[in-house]
């Protein structure tokens, strides 16, 4: 297992916490927590070893396509494909921001 964190700025935080997906043979689980912070804090577990550079990749791109929202995003990932952890991410981002 390998542990990662990472910090981008951020806009303002969505509504509420969320969370997404399982953590399971080949998929992901992703949780969302606001903060005031103008910055969202991602920290990923991985059985994946190696992935480091992988996993900031895929954060700097998001970071280029969309306004990320302030606070922690945790990723708990069990071999996920890049497509299913965009998936979860903006699952869980939809789901904190229509959160009441």
């Amino acid at each position: 297992m390998e542990r990662f964190e990472f910090n981008y700025p951020a806009a303002k935080p969505l509504a509420g916490r969320a969370e997404a997906g399982v953590v399971g043979s080949g998929d992901l689980e992703a949780l969302y927590e606001p903060d005031t912070a103008s910055a969202l804090k991602i920290i990923v577990t991985t059985s994946v070893d190696g992935s480091h550079t992988l996993w900031q990749n895929f954060f700097n791109r998001l970071n280029a396509l969309r306004e990320l929202p302030a606070g922690r995003l945790d990723i708990n990932d069990f071999g996920a494909t890049p497509g299913v952890a965009r998936l979860r991410i903006e699952q869980v981002f939809e789901e904190a921001e229509n959160a009441n």
